[in-house]
This record gives C-alpha cells, sequence and structure tokens, in this order.
C-alpha cells in the first residue's frame, strides 16, 4: 500500500525524497509528509489528500536540508485520512521521526503501555506507537537508532516496513521490514530507500533486496544490514533493467494511456527467451525439476483482483492442455476454508507486485501443507517469488497507473507459458502441438497493437455512455473472465455499478434485470473451434436485445452471424479461443479508460484504492 522514500547523501534531501514520492503516489494518496534533519534539528510537513497539497505547503515555508530526509504517501489502514493521521509521526520530545506501511497488530497493548509512562498521542494511528517507543529506546541505547529499531521490532506484531530518523544522527536512516516491501538503492556516496525501485530509478539502477525480518541502517557511504537481534544478514544485490524514463507518462496525459499502448512491446518481453535453441519450450526461472513436475496431481492457483481473472482464464488453458485439475481460489479466502493441499498440489501465485499480502499468506500456508508453489510476478526480488519454490517473471516494466493493463496481459502469456512447459514435461502435448501455440502467442503482439490501432470507435461509445448507471457484460467460456475484468476495471475507474455474468447464467434469475436501453457487454467466442458455445451466446445476445437492451459485441472481424443482434460491434482479430482473452481484453480497458475520463475522475489514481496491497 503506502510509499516510502528515505534519503542520505549530498543532494537536497527534500527534493529527492518529493521526487521520489511523487513516483510512489500511486501506492496511496489519502495523505502525504516528509521529514528532514536540518542543522541538528528534526522538522516535519504532512498533508492530508494528494501530493500536491503537500507540495504547496513546503512551498510556503522553503527549507534546506543536511542530505538527509524521509518522506511517506498514504493509504489509510488505522484512523481517518486527515493531517493529523498523516506520516510522519513523532515523538513527544520532536527528536524521531518515523513512516509506516502496515498494521501493528498489538499496537493497543503497546499504546497503553505508553499512556501509563505519561506518554501524549496526538493521532489514531498505530504507527504513532512506533515513533514513541523509538523515542524510548534511541536513550536506552546511547542515541543508536539502529539498535533501538531492533529492539522495538522485537516487540512489534503484524505486517510493516518502517524507517525512521533522528535528530540526534545527522547522517543515518535506519529501516526495518516484516511481511511488507522494502528495497535500497545504492549510489556514488548516496543511499536511498523506498518501497519500489521506481522512487530512485533516476539516480541509481543498483538495488539491494532485504530479507525478512532485518534492519539497514544507511550512511553516504556504507549499507549495514542485520537481523532483528544485530547479527549480520546476507542481502541479494541486483540491476534494475529498466530506466527513469520507463516510469514517465512520456507525452501521455495518463499513466494508464500510456500503458495500455506499451502492451504490443510488454508481451514480445515477456515471451522473449522462452524458446531453446532446440525449438523446446524453457522456463529458466522455474527451479522446479520436470520430475517433480510430473509428479502433480493438482493445480491450485491463488490470486487477487485482476490476477484472480487471469487464474480464471489459466485454469481453461492448463486443464486442456495438461489435463490435470486446476482450481482457482481468491487469496483472501485460501486459507481460511482448510483446503486439502500435499506434496502433489502446485499452487500457482500470481501477483504483480509480489508484495499482495492476501496471496503472500496463502503462499506461506501452501508451503506449509509442503505444496510446490510457483510465483507469476512483475517485480524482481520482491517477497512472493522469493518464498515460492520456483517464478516466472512477466516483464512488463512499471505499472504506475492502479488499474493493471499490461501486467493483466503479461500474466495471461506467462500462465501460458506455465500451461505449455507442464504439457511439454507431462507429455499431454506433442512437440509440434506445443510449438504451434508458441507460434500463436508470437504472433500476438502484432495482433495487440492491431487492436490499438481501432479502438477509436471504442473511445466514442465510452463517452457515450457516461451517463449511464449500471453496464452489465456477459462472456462464455475465457470470455466469462474477460467479463469480469471488463465489470471491475468500470468500476474501479468510472466508480459506476457493474456486474459480470456467464452468459448461460442469464435465465437463471440475472434477465430480470434487463430494461430498456441497458448496456450490456458481450464478449462472444470465435466460431472455429467453440462453435456450440459462439451459437449459444448469440442466442443470449437475442433473448437480451429482445428485452430492450442495448447490445455492444465484441466479437471476431467477419463474423456476420452476430452482426443483426448488434448494436454496436467491436471487432477484434480472429485468433485461437483460448488465447483470444489478450486482445478481446484491451477494448475493455479502452472503454472503462475513456468513460471514467469522461466523467472526470482520475484514471491514475482511483478513489480508495491503491496499486499493491501489502495489508490484508
Amino acid at each position: 500500500m503506502c510509499g516510502i522514500v528515505g534519503y542520505v547523501g549530498p543532494q537536497p534531501a527534500l527534493e529527492v525524497v518529493r521526487d521520489g514520492l511523487q513516483r510512489l503516489e500511486y501506492r496511496g494518496y489519502d495523505s502525504a509528509g516528509v521529514a528532514v534533519v536540518t542543522e541538528g534539528r528534526l522538522e516535519t510537513e504532512k498533508r492530508a489528500g494528494k501530493l500536491t497539497n503537500l507540495e504547496e505547503a513546503l512551498a510556503e515555508t522553503p527549507r534546506s536540508a543536511d542530505g538527509i530526509g524521509i518522506g511517506h504517501t498514504r493509504w489509510a489502514t488505522h484512523g481517518a485520512p486527515n493531517d493529523v493521521n498523516a506520516h510522519p509521526h513523532v515523538d513527544n520530545d520532536n527528536r524521531v521521526a518515523v513512516i509506516h506501511n502496515g498494521i501493528i497488530e498489538n499496537f493497543a497493548a503497546l499504546r497503553l503501555e505508553l499512556e501509563e509512562r505519561d506518554c501524549k498521542f496526538t493521532s489514531e494511528t498505530d504507527t504513532e506507537v512506533v515513533a514513541h517507543l523509538l523515542g524510548e529506546e534511541v536513550k536506552e541505547h546511547d542515541e543508536d537508532l539502529a539498535a533501538a529499531m531492533r529492539a522495538v521490532c522485537r516487540r512489534l506484531d503484524g505486517t510493516f516496513t518502517l524507517v525512521a530518523t533522528y535528530a540526534g544522527d545527522p547522517d543515518t536512516v535506519v529501516a526495518a521490514r516484516r511481511n511488507s516491501p522494502l528495497v535500497v538503492g545504492r549510489g556514488d556516496g548516496e543511499n536511498f530507500l523506498a518501497s519500489d525501485v521506481a522512487a530512485f530509478i533516476a539516480h541509481t539502477r543498483h538495488a539491494v533486496e532485504l530479507g525478512q525480518d532485518q534492519v539497514v541502517e544507511l550512511r553516504r557511504d556504507s549499507v549495514n544490514v542485520t537481523d532483528y537481534d544485530g547479527n549480520p544478514a546476507p542481502v541479494r544485490e541486483y540491476h534494475v533493467d529498466w530506466d527513469a524514463s520507463a516510469a514517465e507518462k512520456g507525452g501521455y496525459d495518463y499513466f494508464m494511456l500510456k500503458e495500455i499502448v506499451e502492451q504490443p512491446q510488454a508481451v514480445a518481453d515477456t515471451l522473449l527467451g522462452r524458446v531453446g535453441v532446440d525449438g523446446t519450450l524453457t522456463l529458466d526461472e522455474m527451479r522446479l525439476a520436470p520430475s517433480e513436475l510430473r509428479e502433480i496431481e493438482k493445480i491450485v492457483i491463488i490470486a487477487c483482483g485482476t490476477s484472480y481473472h487471469a487464474g480464471l482464464i489459466a485454469k481453461y488453458a492448463i486443464e486442456h492442455w495438461c489435463r490435470v485439475p486446476c482450481e482457482v481460489e481468491v487469496a483472501s479466502e485460501f486459507r481460511y476454508r482448510d483446503p486439502i493441499l500435499n506434496r502433489q498440489t502446485m499452487v500457482i501465485a500470481i501477483s504483480q507486485s509480489g508484495e499482495s499480502m492476501d496471496t503472500l499468506m496463502a503462499v506461506r500456508y501452501a508451503r506449509e501443507q509442503r505444496a510446490r508453489v510457483l510465483a507469476i510476478c512483475n517485480v524482481n526480488g520482491s517477497t512472493i517469488p522469493r518464498e515460492s519454490d520456483g517464478v516466472l517473471y512477466t516483464h512488463a516494466g512499471p505499472e504506475v497507473g492502479v488499474a493493471a493493463t499490461k501486467t493483466f496481459l503479461t500474466q495471461l502469456v506467462a500462465c501460458y507459458l506455465i500451461g505449455l512447459y507442464l504439457a511439454q514435461v507431462r507429455n499431454t502435448k506433442f512437440g509440434d502441438e506445443v510449438n504451434a501455440v508458441i507460434g500463436q502467442l508470437a504472433r500476438m503482439p502484432e495482433q495487440v497493437q492491431e487492436v490499438l490501432g481501432t479502438v477509436g470507435p471504442v473511445r466514442e461509445l465510452a463517452r457515450s455512455l457516461s451517463g449511464s448507471g449500471t453496464v452489465l457484460f456477459l462472456g462464455r467460456h475465457v470470455g466469462y473472465p474477460v467479463a469480469l475484468e471488463g465489470a471491475l476495471k468500470l468500476k474501479e475507474l468510472a466508480y459506476m455499478h457493474a456486474e459480470a455474468f456467464a452468459a448461460g447464467e442469464l435465465k437463471h434469475g440475472p434477465i430480470a434485470l434487463i430494461e430498456d436501453g441497458l448496456p450490456v457487454v458481450v464478449v462472444v467466442p470465435s466460431r472455429e473451434g467453440r462453435g456450440v458455445l459462439h451459437d449459444k451466446i448469440v442466442s443470449n445476445i437475442q433473448e437480451i436485445r429482445a428485452r430492450g437492451a442495448r447490445t455492444i459485441v465484441i466479437a471476431e472481424e467477419g463474423d456476420e452471424t452476430v452482426r443483426p443482434y448488434a448494436d454496436e460491434l467491436i471487432g477484434i482479430p480472429s485468433v485461437p479461443t483460448l488465447l483470444q482473452p489478450i486482445i478481446a481484453s484491451i477494448p475493455m480497458q479502452v472503454f472503462a479508460c475513456e468513460l471514467a475520463l469522461a466523467k472526470g475522475n482520475d484514471v491514475d489514481r482511483p478513489r480508495n484504492l491503491a496499486k499493491s496491497v501489502t495489508v490484508e
């Protein structure tokens, strides 16, 4: 959720931190704040609302910094999103400042203990407890902020990234993590901390991955990492393979518009290097031996939101190609229903950020049950891949818009690659059959580009529907998850009531919703290979049109059988049915984005949402 930035170095800290927050505002925009150490004094500024409110406040009172600072952009959990509850939080002496991502589960007991010692609280947040504890511990540990942080962390329950600075040590920023994202950027005579490498990518591409339950002490020329007991801790360093320009808007008004257009390249990059010299599919990041994969008797896919819809599509492909049972679970519900897992179960965890807390907890539960776990993720070095038996990285690059677009398409590609790889090692498909599908996938970037070139009418249609109160979505087979994704996008961006149904369920209740002029978007499967489903959904279109619905039909170009029943017809290239979601999703993205813009909404930062959900 929340975005965190820390800096130690020769540059003006306030400028570095503020620039980093601008790149991380997608992680939360309920409030924002900064703390800098200036001439041995701690100075803070924080404001409710978007980052621009903080920037205006900072402009009113110009200040310098000694090259040390921290900043935070908040997605509210404890306490209303107002100035008082915004981060940073400070101790009663105004010497220690803390910013926090996550939830301190035992904060109530700790707060009571502190209040009994006459500690004064000003906010409703769990974070303020940490500020007061650090204020006490730094005195007990001879002003050693890192030692104080270790002592405090040993007392905390829950999920957190904590970053702190201390007026008595103007050369050091200290941070800690447990089940929440934190990465170090190493520069020349300067070092950075952030929730995401995007915050410091303009300064360095040299990153350090922090492990679980670790404390890091940053100075200009050193990065010292220990566990909570003070023992030296191993770290992994890596190079970020994209630059600052990839995280900029590039002339577009919104990141989402740019990211929709980047989808052909993202799909191509995710496919790159997957075929070996002998023509077989090779997934180097898999880390699970073919012999282990041949032992798998059941696959369970766990994910949240858009990633869950990718998993629903993956189920069709995996079962068809591999002939192994596949279930798809909402990650937040998975471990609470006592699922049946064993060593012959493979769990596939899909998460764009690799930090989604519900998915991470489900992964840990699966590991406890001895299931094999494979991650699909877009962020190198994130927690879920590290705690899995294998990983398939998507290569979508940075996605700043909260609503997933290119990460959804690349997740689909990754799911297809896993399904084909399993079919290859389990011998459920011949080599030429696998190669044929790989060849079809290789043509997808071009076909995605083709769809993007024809979405002008979709934009016009969306603008014409900006006054509608409800839109329904229908689909069959893999078109049903596409319909679910289309409805989710409209809810996220346009704040409209939108529902998606399997078209065959219409007569079991949802058809009662149909009334004159109600917009209904229908995803029509290919006539090739799924002719029966195609004919059935054409019948469904006739049923709703007869009851007054305004039918918006997404169908293959040249499919004349649906034209008489479509008030609006959106053509897409003809592709194999199992791969159709890659291109059928694009008109849905454009439709939701344009409709939201017509309503005056910020499509990059939808209300109440954040990009990476790092709390349960």
